[in-house]
């Protein structure tokens, strides 16, 4: 099944005959204008109710129709929009209707990007970036899953020189971007945000943008996985100073963000320590989940208006007078990401660790980053924009479940790499029949009990080392260590304090339960 068809299946379609001679496309509206029809709308769960459970406006449907005498195939209440073939007569037509805002062409085999990379696409598969690797993004690919039709708000530091990346150019040239805000300096222009560099701090967003849906057609390079994404992008970071203003910046971001009827929100952004004013530094005990105002915003975003939140768990795991996670990867209903190395999937030094005190885990699942947790969080982003694209219909939380039952080491999360590395295929397995109710083990997990000091484990791996975490239970970690396979074993030794062992096989995983 090919991407278009793939994701209009998920739709409800109601066909009301179409000229197949005609490229189809998806019209869609300016906006969702109050009327008798909006007034009493509810949310598909019954709990959440925004512009995007909204139905698409009659009044618009019956002018498009006998205006431009097009015949409506399917509606989409979340993208207002409505599906049509059009010829080129009627696409003229359409898109100087006052209440169009664009169209947007889904053809099968038709990629919306700039042309240049559409055809290096269509020549041959892209290089993936190493952490595309680690998360089989690929295997998105395979199925069509691009981020289409998915819209994501970008919540940083600054967005300089995003619309000449080469890696953002596709993006901008489709017009993926539909609006900038700066909230550091509301007076300015949009436009400015992306011309003017203040700091270093500016180029950051940019970053992030790249590893969500970065795509680079001159080198077939791919950066993220949401390339065919829609964006709106919040400025809330000032770059030549810390302070507790710029939660507020971020507050009302997200509260613009949950207005326009956006489900998915990345932000790399932590508060911790640092602020250039010392007194409103914070303590690590208040790494809570409730304390801060943007930990507290973030779970109102998650429990009352349906977002999905992934945020970066922070880079102070080598600092010791810290270590831990930083504000708002704190707040419980957030995806917060933590760093792996490449190699063996363990937690990279910096990648902050999960309070010992939280009684939920943090971070929630973690991948490969050479820069910081920054650049992990936005490459989770992109995969949960790729199962949104597949599963409109579930829920934030259960995205989130999702996430966390596809990464590597569930269910023996730790508060080191969390449940660990997602994976495309596990995912992908999990939306075919989602949600199911098993509280068996997956089959790539096995529990092993242990008495005494000393265990040697046969497991079956071609690696000449493995990675392995002493716990104290079941998810705090004592230490992560790598132990050497000989003859298809490995011998462990168990720690003072150490309860559990968890064995990362990174196709399987074997808990070690200490008698």
């Amino acid at each position: 099944m090919n991407k278009i068809t793939f994701w209009l299946w998920l739709l409800p379609v109601v066909v009301l005959g179409q000229p197949h001679h005609s490229p189809k496309y998806w019209i869609f509206f300016a906006d969702k204008p109050a009327s008798i029809e909006t007034t009493d709308a509810k949310a598909s769960n019954g709990s959440i109710a925004n512009d995007l459970d909204k139905p698409v406006s009659a009044l618009y449907q019956s002018q498009l129709q006998q205006q431009t005498g097009v015949c409506i195939e399917a509606r989409s209440r979340w993208f207002n929009a409505v599906s049509a073939r059009l010829t080129g007569r009627q696409r003229t037509a359409v898109l100087a209707l006052s209440f169009v805002q664009k169209i947007q062409v889904i053809e099968p085999g038709v990629i919306i990007t700039s042309a240049s990379s559409s055809i290096s696409r269509e020549i041959m598969a892209p290089k993936l970036a190493p952490v595309l690797n680690q998360i089989q993004a690929d295997i998105f690919a395979r199925v069509g899953l691009t981020g289409r039709f998915v819209t994501i708000g970008v919540i940083d530091a600054g967005f300089f020189g995003a619309d000449s990346s080469n890696a953002l150019k596709p993006v901008f040239g489709r017009g993926g971007v539909r609006a900038v805000r700066d909230y550091v300096n509301q007076p300015r222009f949009a436009t400015d945000l992306l011309h003017t560099l203040e700091t270093t701090a500016d180029f950051h967003g940019t970053e992030v943008l790249s590893a969500i849906a970065g795509f680079d057609p001159y080198n077939n390079r791919q950066y993220g996985l949401a390339t065919d994404a829609t964006f709106y992008l919040a400025r809330t970071d000032a770059g030549n100073r810390e302070f507790r203003g710029e939660e507020d910046n971020w507050v009302v971001a997200i509260e613009w963000l949950d207005s326009l009827g956006v489900r998915l929100v990345n932000t790399s952004l932590g508060y911790a320590k640092g602020f250039s004013n010392p007194s409103e530094n914070y303590l690590p005990a208040q790494m809570d989940g409730h304390t801060s105002l943007i930990s507290r915003a973030a779970q109102i975003a998650s429990d009352k208006k349906g977002m999905l939140i992934i945020v970066s768990a922070g880079n102070e795991g080598d600092d010791r007078s810290w270590r831990i996670i930083s504000t708002p990867a704190d707040a419980q209903g957030v995806l917060a990401i933590g760093a792996t190395n490449n190699r063996l999937w363990n937690r990279a030094g910096y990648s902050s660790i999960g309070p010992e005190a939280l009684p939920y885990l943090k971070p929630n699942v973690s991948c490969f980053s050479l820069y910081g947790t920054s650049l992990s969080a936005p490459v989770i982003t992109g995969f949960a924009a790729c199962l949104m694209q597949a599963r409109p219909d579930l829920t934030n939380k259960q995205l989130m479940d999702v996430i966390q039952k596809s990464s590597h080491l569930y269910p023996f999360g730790n508060n080191y790499v969390g449940y660990g590395v997602p994976q495309a295929s596990r995912a992908l397995a999990l939306l075919k029949n989602y949600p199911a109710n098993s509280l068996q083990l997956p089959e790539t997990a096995r529990k092993v009990s242990a008495q005494g000091k000393t265990l040697v484990l046969p497991i079956a791996t071609t690696d000449k080392v493995v990675l392995v975490f002493h716990k104290k239970d079941a998810i705090r970690v004592l230490q992560q260590a790598e132990i050497k396979v000989v003859n298809g074993k490995i011998t462990l030794k168990r720690q003072p304090n150490e309860q559990r062992t968890t064995v990362d096989l990174k196709q399987t995983v074997v808990e070690v339960i200490w008698d």
